[in-house]
């Protein structure tokens, strides 16, 4: 995967800053390491023209839904191995759950197919998993194949083409947002790595775009330049940060996985996450 290690040097930065968080958030580790590991030969890539993909996005329409990729099983097996032997040691539940969808995996009961959002499929409900824990083996194993799919059509994307909320790519919901030097609002899709801009005051889950009711939550002190935005209509909520104000901060990815305590500030508030999180499987409550 592109990039891999600078994102691993990034996650060890955040995690020399913030030392409390290594051992639970270990996993985020280990899925580096096996991103590092994988090597998209032979991964399928869409190699559409500028007009394919402008006449979707001007349709509203996310590349995936008009053309899927053809991921072969055995060529994820490296990405879904570690990851799931890491989320197995969560708790004698996960465990089970885990051993659920490994056996519907081996049986061909499931394909990377049914595991795209935005896709009709029959959910992790078919084979035994919740909602929160497939998401999280979705978005955390298909991420380096997802972003060498979509590699050749990146550079002909254009915010003027896009007005959505989900990513133009792979029709995922957005994971982080942050202000650039521009002050430009920036969303990031963790599925396939996508980003595109979007309205300072708009909803990107319901697309409510009344001030009164879009909550922003501004941390101080140390934390200053961290925010949460949320819609109070329907308890979406979008972690983020400004970058003029931290202008160090790392990638969305890093940024996102570093700062846990936030989900738990705005679950707390009665605000929900539509993108998955490991603190969601260890703090299922919180």
């Amino acid at each position: 995967m592109r990039e891999t290690a600078a994102l691993i040097a990034e996650w060890e930065d955040l995690l020399t800053r913030r030392p409390a968080f290594r051992e639970s958030l270990g996993l985020y580790g280990t899925v580096l390491e096996a991103w590092r590991r994988w090597s998209p030969d032979g991964s399928p890539v869409l190699r559409w023209g500028a007009e394919q993909c402008r006449e979707r996005w001007e349709r509203g329409v996310s590349l995936i839904v008009e053309a899927p990729p053809a991921f072969q099983r055995e060529a994820l097996e490296p990405l879904f191995a570690p990851l799931l032997e890491e989320l197995a040691a969560l708790g004698e539940a996960t465990a089970e759950a885990v051993s659920r969808f490994a056996a519907a995996w081996d049986e061909g009961r499931v394909s990377p197919s049914d595991l795209f959002p935005g896709l009709p499929t029959e959910g992790g409900e078919a084979f035994g998993i919740s909602p929160d824990l497939l998401s999280l083996v979705t978005y955390l194993g298909l991420r380096p194949p997802l972003e060498a799919y979509f590699a050749e059509v990146r550079p002909v994307f254009s915010g003027d083409f896009w007005d959505a909320g989900s990513c133009p790519f792979c029709a995922g919901a957005p994971s982080f947002g942050d202000f650039g030097e521009d002050g430009k609002r920036w969303l990031s899709c963790a599925l396939c790595g996508g980003r595109w801009t979007i309205g300072r005051l708009r909803c990107p889950f319901c697309d409510n775009r009344d001030a009164k009711t879009l909550t922003r939550l501004a941390a101080e002190d140390k934390e200053e330049g961290y925010l949460i935005e949320a819609c109070d209509l329907c308890r979406g909520y979008l972690k983020g940060v400004d970058r003029r104000v931290r202008w160090n901060a790392a990638s969305a990815t890093i940024e996102d996985w570093g700062t846990p305590h936030l989900d738990l500030i705005a679950s707390r508030r009665g605000y929900r996450r539509a993108t998955p999180s490991l603190i969601r499987l260890v703090s299922p409550g919180g």
